[in-house]
């Protein structure tokens, strides 16, 4: 069975940061690809801040377009708003009952997972392949029960870049340089649409 890693994001805009945890888990041997899953509208992010979804999803697909283990899911998009990871799994498991899905979140998220939707049903039926996060309290991971449940696997030897989507935008909007923080193909195309600025 074809092993599916879910990196869920809103991707605004997606960055190397984002390009290098999913490559070096795709090529971890615990998935055989890696899914950015373009959410339209997180529960917990103001959706004005968003470019629209399909121009966001067309950026990931011009990071992505040369890494075969790398792919892009619309699958959100026509699900009712805000979207909720545990019911996107469950429509995903009914399109592909011959794929394994495993959710993909960085270990900032642990502190506030047990206030997701259904999250007791998520780590019952999917393995959660947890990355490290900068700046992250020492003593939140050693208390967390979620890190210890057996379908969690923390991550380790990942190369982890203290980046933000949100640094980038700014970043653009005051005119600077985001040399090398995204793919040649995203930084044109933010150009081109005079997206951030």
């Amino acid at each position: 069975m074809k092993k599916v890693g879910l990196f869920f994001g809103s991707f605004n805009p997606i960055h190397v940061g984002h390009l290098v945890i999913a490559n070096h888990i795709a090529h971890s041997g615990m998935v055989d690809e890696v899914w950015f899953v373009v959410s339209p509208q997180n529960p917990f992010k103001k959706k004005k801040s968003l470019l629209e979804e399909y121009h966001r999803l067309a950026l990931v697909n011009e990071a992505i377009d040369e890494n075969p283990k790398l792919k892009s899911s619309d699958i959100e998009f026509t699900m009712p708003q805000p979207s909720y990871t545990a019911d996107t799994l469950a429509f995903l498991i009914d399109k592909y009952p011959e794929l394994d899905f495993s959710l993909i979140m960085g270990e900032d998220n642990i502190k506030s997972f047990h206030k997701w939707k259904n999250y007791e049903v998520i780590l019952k039926n999917h393995s959660v392949l947890v990355y490290p996060r900068v700046g992250v309290d020492e003593d939140l991971k050693a208390k967390s029960d979620i890190l210890n449940h057996k379908s969690v696997h923390v991550l380790e030897n990942i190369p982890v870049m203290d980046i933000s989507a949100s640094y980038i935008r700014n970043q653009i909007k005051e005119g600077k340089t985001v040399a090398y923080l995204l793919t040649d193909k995203v930084a044109k195309y933010l150009d081109e649409m005079n997206f951030y600025k």
